[in-house]
């Protein structure tokens, strides 16, 4: 993990850049879904991981984002969230979460 943003759960105090907002950047069928790259969301504390996916999906009514979302692997930062409760994690204003749905295909 890097040292400037980690995982950190709701009873660790979060670091970041303070800028006021949390950027989400979408990937493959969620930026289909959504019909942009980007969204921010405006938030002057931290939000959980679950409230920004929330707030996101609210930005895109009547897409099947949700759905996509839902699936999707998640970036804080540049770390993984992997198996971490989204109810647990905490983004800070200034860091950004990217959805990267999963990729079919590969090697044989």
């Amino acid at each position: 993990m890097s040292a400037e943003r980690e995982t950190r759960t709701r009873d660790e105090t979060p670091t970041g850049n303070r800028s006021g907002v949390i950027t989400v950047n979408y990937w493959a069928s969620a930026r289909a879904e959504a019909g942009v790259a980007a969204d921010v969301v405006p938030t002057a504390e931290p939000l959980t991981l679950a409230e920004v996916r929330r707030r996101a999906e609210a930005l895109h009514p009547d897409t099947r984002l949700a759905a996509v979302l839902s699936v999707c692997a998640v970036l804080v930062g540049q770390d993984p969230v992997s198996s971490a409760d989204p109810d647990d994690v905490l983004v800070a204003p200034g860091e950004t979460v990217e959805f990267l749905p999963p990729f079919a295909g590969g090697a044989r």
